[in-house]
């Protein structure tokens, strides 16, 4: 018999499977309860509905993106800073290639978002995030001197526009050279690359 903090996991687990695969309206608390091995009235001992359940799972992917584009630039010097760069779209299209349900259900999200404010308001916070660090990142590359100065913003911009359009393709089944495309959008921002 599975104790209270295993049956919690597994019903935010089979949730996160269930919203994705079927979307929020067409999946129910007893469709998750049933998955879940439990009867349908104990999953109100978890969440109380399932406006519960979908604003918990949203706040921790929202925990687990912020986690994931915070980035640490002090100590990117000349060497590193190509690599470091690359390596996060690596591990971002690696991650999604991996977890079959984020895309989806992140997606879920996005609509929510055109009907509910409060998930608009934080997919905003996240998406300024991204852009903030990522500005951070290259203006800390031209400050060492691996990216130009002109148009940093707009490069910074690029590569952020790029990795996520990258994870909208890998949701369709799209099967491109992910990593290769991100080597390139990286290639192009770095100075000397530039064509004169």
């Amino acid at each position: 018999m599975r104790n209270k903090e295993a049956t919690y996991g597994l019903i935010v687990e089979t949730a996160y499977k269930l919203f994705a695969e079927n979307g929020f309206d067409k999946t129910s608390l007893a469709m998750i309860a049933k998955e879940v091995g439990i009867s349908k009235p104990a999953i109100y001992y978890y969440f109380d509905s399932k406006e519960k359940l979908i604003d918990f799972l949203f706040e921790e992917i929202c925990k687990e993106i912020i986690k994931q584009y915070t980035l640490t630039v002090d100590d990117l010097t000349v060497n590193n800073f190509e690599q470091f760069l690359l390596n996060i779209g690596f591990q971002m299209i690696e991650e999604q290639e991996r977890d079959v349900y984020f895309n989806k259900i992140f997606n879920e999200y996005i609509l929510l978002a055109t009907r509910k404010e409060k998930y608009m308001n934080q997919l905003n916070k996240i998406q300024r995030g991204y852009f903030e660090n990522f500005s951070r990142l290259m203006n800390h590359g031209v400050k060492i001197g691996v990216v130009n100065g002109e148009n940093v913003e707009s490069k910074s911009n690029m590569l952020v526009m790029v990795i996520d359009n990258i994870g909208n393709f890998i949701l369709t089944g799209l099967e491109l050279d992910y990593k290769g495309i991100w080597e390139e959008a990286v290639k192009s921002v770095l100075k000397g690359v530039r064509n004169g």
